[in-house]
């Protein structure tokens, strides 16, 4: 369960890095991804502390853990606050 549950975890953290940075704009999807993103992370904390640890990938799902909680910060965070556009404009002289 341990092992295949890093699998899990770790190929949901690329695709939603992936898809991030191409819904930016869509606050709404951001936000989507932010929540799916804390189930995930709750369920990849109970398998961490409750399953019996493998050798090896012990480390690399402990830090997957963490690295999902800021990557649902930052999702959270332009779900609900947007990035800004405007400043990387350009204004005619």
């Amino acid at each position: 369960m341990f092992t295949t549950m890093f699998w899990i975890l770790a190929v949901w953290f690329i695709v939603n890095v992936i898809w991030m940075w191409f819904v930016m704009d869509k606050p709404n999807t951001e936000k989507t991804f932010a929540w799916i993103n804390v189930v995930a992370i709750v369920i990849g904390f109970w398998v961490y502390f409750g399953a019996a640890k493998v050798g090896g990938i012990d480390a690399w799902f402990n830090a997957l853990n963490y690295v999902n909680i800021v990557l649902a910060i930052v999702q959270f965070y332009i779900g609900y606050h947007g990035v800004n556009h405007s400043s990387h404009t350009t204004h005619q002289a």
